[in-house]
């Protein structure tokens, strides 16, 4: 028989937390502030697995462009996200860090990072608030749905557990990174309950192209930097990294449901690399024309353009010999070089997922319409964003609505407001 065990702190509200992550420990943080018993609950040994693991390349937390723009990166579902990040903006996200005693930057692309990079002090100092809030922490105790009598269930060291909850915030992460905990094995849980999910989908991740053997021997590994990436009348401009496998990088990641949906439909996609997005076509080809036909496409592109790196085996892999050798053939595929993609990176090599709890089955406070008392938030919701601190701040974002949406249901709760 499993344990049964009810929220601490009864004489007010307690909530059920699931996953530690960014989101649900923002959404502890807001609640414990409103004098909310809040427990979180998660499977993994310790808390934020994936948050850590962001921060080994320098934790990008948000980013400084103006906000209109700033929401436009959430596709199809930004009319749903906006309302969140109006919310909680990232200038409160970055006062939220140096509340934690951890100063902020700008970088040169108008990301925003942590003073030193890393996540690991940033977890260290909002665990210690989370614990001066009275919040409790269940590692190792994974979510296995509701019992017959709708209290949470849960596999534990111990054995099997039922808790009682007041409201259940679910925060369970996306599909990417199942062994840092975001597996996706909520998905059939809520599927039983009637809640439309759509299906899981890669996202920030790299794709195929199939290039040669020798090219690969030359490039693999060589970035393409301060270029402009192009498809489907939208341009993103970034870096890019060639890998065994094809291309990946940031550049790539802001075209990526678009260029995922197009190979999903037409089995591949054409994207076009502009070599150097500062100067235009004429600029280009009179640059070329000035340079000696009998030196090496290397040189000609070095001494005209200051074009280097892997550029000139890039050519070489998809460009006719005879463009090569003229200036204005050159400069086209300079300003605009075909790229086939023949699939997206696995799921498993994906920084996120698209997919999910479609965001039809959510009231505007992020309750699941057919469980009255469950909220939802983060990447179990069917949005999308590129990296580029976008990420991050929709999930610390909605938390905090998510957190407001729960207070306001739980007091209309107890006073017997609540319909239904």
């Amino acid at each position: 028989m499993p344990q049964t065990a009810g929220q601490e702190g009864r004489g007010r509200p307690a909530v059920a937390i699931i996953g530690a992550g960014p989101a649900g420990l923002m959404a502890a943080e807001a609640l414990a502030g409103k004098g909310i018993a809040v427990t979180v609950y998660d499977a993994m040994p310790s808390p934020a697995r994936k948050f850590l693991m962001a921060g080994r390349g320098g934790l990008n937390i948000t980013h400084s462009e103006p906000l209109d723009r700033f929401l436009t990166r959430y596709g199809a579902a930004a009319a749903v996200v906006a309302p969140w990040i109006r919310r909680f903006t990232p200038d409160d996200l970055r006062a939220w860090v140096h509340g934690l005693g951890i100063e902020t930057f700008v970088g040169s692309s108008g990301r925003v990072f942590p003073v030193g990079l890393k996540a690991s002090p940033l977890l260290r100092a909002w665990l210690r608030r989370l614990d001066g809030l009275g919040v409790t922490l269940k590692a190792r105790h994974r979510w296995t749905g509701w019992t017959d009598d709708g209290a949470l269930a849960f596999d534990t060291p111990e054995g099997p557990l039922a808790v009682a909850a007041d409201a259940t915030l679910l925060a369970l992460g996306g599909a990417s990174w199942p062994r840092l905990g975001s597996d996706g094995g909520w998905a059939p849980l809520l599927a039983a309950k009637g809640i439309d999910l759509a299906p899981f989908r890669a996202a920030n991740a790299g794709f195929d192209v199939a290039w040669s053997p020798a090219f690969i021997e030359r490039a693999e590994g060589q970035p393409l930097k301060r270029i402009a990436l192009s498809f489907a009348g939208q341009t993103s401009r970034g870096e890019a990294v060639v890998t065994r496998t094809g291309l990946e990088g940031g550049a790539l990641y802001a075209l990526g449901a678009p260029l995922r949906e197009a190979i999903a439909r037409d089995g591949q996609a054409v994207l076009h690399i502009d070599l150097k997005p500062d100067l235009d076509l004429a600029a280009i080809t009179a640059r070329l024309a000035k340079a000696p036909p009998s030196e090496s496409l290397k040189n000609r592109l070095r001494k005209a353009l200051g074009l280097e790196g892997v550029i000139p085996a890039l050519l070489r892999e998809g460009v006719p010999p005879a463009d090569l050798a003229t200036p204005s053939a050159l400069a086209q595929r300079l300003k605009a070089l075909p790229i086939t993609l023949a699939a997206i990176r696995p799921m498993d090599r994906a920084i996120s997922t698209a997919g999910g709890i479609t965001l039809t089955e959510l009231d505007d406070h992020l309750m699941l319409r057919r469980l009255p008392g469950v909220f939802a938030v983060g990447e179990m919701l069917d949005w999308e964003a590129p990296t580029g601190g976008y990420l991050l701040q929709a999930c610390f974002s909605g938390a905090v609505a998510a957190a407001e949406g729960m207070a306001g249901w739980l007091n209309d709760w107890r006073v017997g407001a609540f319909p239904g």
